[in-house]
């Protein structure tokens, strides 16, 4: 006799199904060990959620005291990258600081802070050590990175799957990476999110969403952690090779991200459902990244 799937499972997989693209899944309920995965074991792009592997690599350098938290810093436009973000904006010689750096990078995606902090981890051949030592065999930084060029024609920026990229946002919400004290920074830092109108669009005010964007043409993911009311569950979606490669928050891999979170937060707190209000979408139309 065939195994009856559960009701989050008869739901979201002919979601993924009908996806034009390759997609991948890894949720977690930290508190029921409730658990699906559809490809969660896939090599997706990562786009900019390669920069938690980076942040992970400033704060093993910041508890080796080879940084500091609030290092004095100063910017030059010589290193200025396009793209999202706001330090591409400042004016040559500003002063910043390592925290604001991170903050950037975090919240609204920076890449030139993305780029600066990478450098300042010692580049991406040091993080992906720092990596294979904490256990992550598929997750790493290819861009700038020696010998990873062919890995970097094919996923881009880093490469990841969804449940090696929960299982890092989960070790840092326990407070198991790097250090006690540098995951509780991190968690802070990935709960302040400026790109709440995708996956965080289908969770209640209030209820704090630790996560991650990433997107690009033809690859739009999100990794999130959040804190429910009737315990905490991870969320990892990924996908690739996408078809829909517009930029309208009508885009299918976002319309998916959509659905899925909603699903997801309904079925972990049914007797607290939530959808979004009549007349959000028109804080959800023109959104640049």
């Amino acid at each position: 006799m065939a195994q009856k799937q559960n009701p989050l499972q008869e739901k979201i997989q002919p979601l993924l199904e009908q996806f034009h693209g390759k997609a991948g899944l890894y949720i977690l309920n930290l508190k029921s060990g409730e658990e699906f995965t559809y490809q969660a074991d896939s090599i997706f792009s990562t786009a900019s959620i390669v920069k938690i592997p980076i942040m992970l690599g400033i704060f093993d350098k910041i508890e080796k005291g080879d940084l500091q938290f609030h290092q004095p810093l100063i910017y030059r436009d010589s290193i200025r990258y396009g793209g999202s973000g706001l330090m591409q904006h400042y004016q040559d010689s500003v002063q910043t600081d390592l925290r604001t750096l991170l903050a950037l990078m975090l919240s609204y995606s920076d890449n030139t802070t993305s780029l600066w902090n990478q450098s300042l981890a010692g580049g991406g051949s040091t993080i992906n050590e720092l990596l294979n030592t904490l256990g992550y065999q598929h997750t790493r930084v290819n861009s700038r990175t020696p010998g990873r060029e062919k890995d970097w024609e094919r996923f881009g920026w880093g490469q990841t799957t969804p449940r090696e990229m929960a299982s890092i946002l989960t070790k840092i919400y326990r407070k198991e990476l790097v250090s006690e004290s540098a995951s509780e920074m991190m968690y802070r830092l990935l709960s302040n999110t400026f790109y709440n109108d995708y996956a965080a669009s289908q969770i209640p005010p209030g209820i704090n969403v630790a996560s991650k964007q990433g997107m690009v043409n033809a690859s739009r993911s999100e990794v999130m952690l959040v804190n429910g009311h009737h315990g905490d569950y991870v969320f990892a979606l990924f996908t690739d090779e996408n078809e829909d490669q517009s930029w309208t928050y009508q885009n299918e891999a976002w319309v998916l991200t959509r659905k899925l979170s909603s699903l997801v937060w309904n079925h972990f707190n049914s007797e607290a459902p939530y959808s979004p209000p009549t007349g959000i979408k028109k804080y959800w139309e023109g959104l640049g990244y």
